[in-house]
């Protein structure tokens, strides 16, 4: 018998090696998230193993909240990734507290045809020095986004459920616009993913399976969904107020001068606006006299801010190009329902 050379089983095994090293999923780029710096495109993170139809690595999670923010009839897929021996803790009323590594990630789009076409991605990225917020436009064929630190408009065409037929120009904010919803105190923090608002009876245990929580008590508060019919009025309405306003109008927030506090149902009936005075009575009032005047929704600030989509009257100011018909419905009646009470007018 003739030896035969090994030489080629050896490189063979180094071929197949490679090969399985190339093709085996790989994990999370969790560099990427805590190092400093942005990457140029979002399949940089490796959040998902499948980009293009936005398949999430192992420990992406997705999530829904029972009440969303309104922007512009955008549909957003959101997913929540927490590294690998590590947790979440859960408080009762505020966003979740995520360790350092930690990403939240939401891609905001429209349907076409039936298919969902993703057109940004934003991030907030969990690092040592604290959150940063980053924004990621896709391309045409939505296979990968790029880096958008400038922001950009998009033209957009879409059916909102009414049927009718809109256009308008899509704002991806700037980096620093970023901070104008996500600043607390001055430090950006996530907004989204608080714990009441995350409680729709299984998704906060669900998390706790997975690895991904640290507990949820099986008397943890729910925040209403804004449509639900089947709830009170008054839960549907304050918890839309809550989430389209709250970020801003509360005591730490951008609009903390104004007085008007809707991040929480129980304060005051005046920080949550009935027969509150407008801090400055410019054009931004309409005329009216109060924030909100029970039994009288046309009379009500709040509803004309929301109405409007005219820059320095508009509420909220970013985030949104149309006004939100089917909400501003729902804070009709819920104001119409109110009892009047009695009032008095600006000197």
């Amino acid at each position: 018998m003739i030896a035969r050379p090994l030489g080629w089983l050896a490189a063979a095994a180094t071929a197949l090696t490679l090969l399985v090293a190339a093709t085996a999923p790989r994990g999370v780029n969790d560099a990427a998230i805590i190092a400093d710096g942005y990457p140029a495109a979002l399949s940089d993170y490796r959040l998902f193993g499948d980009l293009a139809h936005r398949r999430p690595t192992a420990r992406v999670t997705p999530y829904h909240l029972n009440t969303p923010l309104f922007s512009d009839y955008a549909e957003k897929e959101r997913y929540l990734y927490v590294p690998a021996g590590m947790k979440a803790a859960y408080d009762p009323d505020r966003v979740l507290d995520l360790p350092v590594g930690s990403a939240l990630i939401k891609t905001f789009g429209y349907r076409q045809n039936g298919t969902f076409r993703p057109l940004e991605t934003r991030l907030l990225l969990h690092r040592a020095s604290g959150w940063v917020a980053i924004p990621y436009v896709w391309n045409a064929d939505g296979t990968d986004a790029l880096l958008a630190r400038a922001g950009t408009r998009l033209p957009v065409t879409f059916t909102d459920p009414a049927g009718q037929s809109r256009t308008i120009s899509y704002k991806v904010p700037n980096q620093n616009q970023c901070k104008e919803c996500h600043a607390l105190a001055g430090t950006i923090t996530p907004i989204g993913p608080r714990a009441r608002n995350l409680n729709d009876g299984a998704q906060l245990q669900a998390l706790v399976t997975t690895g991904l929580l640290d507990r949820a008590p099986a008397n943890a508060p729910r925040l209403a969904r804004w449509d639900d019919t089947t709830a009170p009025i008054a839960a549907r309405a304050t918890a839309y107020l809550e989430v389209n306003c709250g970020h801003c109008h509360n005591p730490q927030g951008a609009a903390s001068n104004s007085g008007l506090f809707l991040d929480r149902p129980d304060r005051d009936a005046v920080a949550r606006g009935l027969l509150k005075h407008p801090v400055a009575a410019g054009r931004g009032s309409g005329n009216r006299d109060f924030d909100i005047d029970p039994g009288h929704p046309e009379n009500s600030i709040l509803l004309f801010r929301m109405s409007s989509t005219e820059p320095g009257i508009a509420m909220p100011e970013l985030g949104r190009m149309t006004a939100h018909d089917e909400a501003i419905a729902l804070l009709t009646r819920w104001i119409a329902g109110m009892p009047s009470a009695p009032r008095t007018t600006r000197n």
